[in-house]
């Protein structure tokens, strides 16, 4: 059965948790699928894990739209949400709307966009009106990043909680059906949801959060070029993947593969044709 917003809501009444982690491509995504992950982000992070950018702030709309469509068609009753990457719906409304548009359009059932300015309030209210989902994120927002003054955590004091809550309380009354809390406190964060109707997904935020997201190839140890402090390693696949590789490389140079099964053959009358004695 489709997960939809529903699912998450029903989640949180009955005060189970939320499992969500990323995929940016169709084969991840079957296996998340299969796995019944409550929900999927495709989220902006495969500027770096995926593409190999410094930032998440060098991806654009139209590739994000690339892989969005890739984990649409390899997860299909998951309930699968596009990340809004930078500058593609700050400008206006017109703009977020659009490009939230062809986000749906491409496959996905839901948006997440950062912050919440009045802009970003409107946004929200206006996307959910015109039949868009929204998640909300606060906390560590990665797109105002150089705001920030780099990653560091957020609601380190009651004011900061109370701001954050403040906020979280407006997106929820704007529509948005659930909020991520990135980098916080595990007490700000439960404090945060326990005051609000709507889950929270947390990522570095502690267990008290309504579920947890976080970056697929992080937990399965496949990316490797940094390791944030709220990552758990599930399994090893960099060191699973470099084993296999190295076998694949020894046993091509030692003519070791192809073996006879997997490889083709010619029949005998043929093989008489053209004068061959055994394997070709």
């Amino acid at each position: 059965m489709k997960k939809t917003v529903n699912t998450f809501q029903k989640l949180k009444n009955n005060d189970e948790k939320i499992a969500m982690l990323t995929a940016y491509d169709y084969s991840t995504a079957k296996i998340l699928g299969e796995a019944e992950i409550d929900g999927i982000l495709v989220g902006d992070s495969l500027a770096m894990v995926a593409l190999g950018y410094e930032s998440t702030y060098n991806i654009t709309i139209d590739e994000m739209l690339i892989f969005v469509s890739a984990v649409a068609r390899g997860a299909k009753n998951s309930f699968i949400i596009g990340d809004m990457p930078f500058m593609s719906y700050n400008l206006s409304v017109e703009q977020g709307l659009e490009n939230a548009g062809k986000m749906i359009k491409s496959g996905a059932n839901a948006v997440k966009i950062e912050g919440c300015n009045e802009h970003i309030l409107t946004l929200t209210k206006r996307l959910v009106e015109s039949g868009i989902p929204v998640l909300a994120h606060l906390g560590l927002t990665p797109q105002l990043l150089n705001s920030l003054g780099g990653y560091k955590i957020q609601g380190k004091t009651a004011e900061q909680v109370e701001y954050i809550l403040e906020c979280a309380k407006k997106l929820q009354e704007a529509g948005a059906f659930a909020v991520v809390l990135e980098l916080i406190p595990a007490e700000s964060a439960e404090f945060i949801t326990n005051n609000l109707d709507i889950p929270t997904i947390g990522i570095g935020a502690g267990v008290g959060c309504s579920g947890q997201i976080v970056v697929t190839d992080d937990i399965l140890g496949k990316f490797t070029d940094f390791a944030p402090k709220f990552v758990k390693k599930f399994a090893n696949l960099h060191n699973i993947m470099l084993e296999g590789v190295k076998k694949y490389s020894k046993e091509v140079k030692d003519c070791e593969f192809p073996s006879n099964k997997e490889s083709f053959e010619l029949n005998e009358n043929e093989k008489e044709k053209l004068g061959v004695r055994g394997k070709l």
